[in-house]
């Protein structure tokens, strides 16, 4: 079993273009107006509408701090902050916007009993 999350975009091509070049995420499947990337197991559609779904957060998951880092060195102008490490969920993370001004966030879980899928 699995699953997309969609999102309505007012700006198809740019934020395509953002997810694949600076997230480095793959074309799945090609719709008539609708693109569906993946990353590993995360499958993310964006459909050009007259509308922006911004709500939500779209979270990347390394499996270490290094792909954190790499990833923040790619989104350091549209990054909210350095990595960090939150204690309460024991994660390494950083948040940034894409050009929806949807919420991204980069994470490497710190436990190493944490299995990525």
């Amino acid at each position: 079993m699995s699953g997309i999350v969609f999102y309505a975009t007012e700006s198809h091509d740019a934020v395509v273009e953002f997810y694949r070049d600076r997230l480095r995420m793959e074309t799945w499947l090609e719709q008539p107006d609708c693109t569906i990337l993946e990353h590993g197991n995360l499958l993310v559609g964006f459909c050009d509408r007259d509308r922006t779904d911004d709500c939500g957060i779209v979270t990347f998951v390394y499996p270490d701090r290094d792909g954190v880092d790499d990833t923040h060195d790619r989104l350091a102008d549209v990054a909210r902050e350095e990595p960090h490490e939150n204690e309460t969920y024991e994660i390494y993370q950083f948040f940034a916007e894409d050009p929806d001004g949807r919420t991204v966030e980069c994470q490497a879980f710190l436990d190493d009993d944490v299995e990525l899928p």
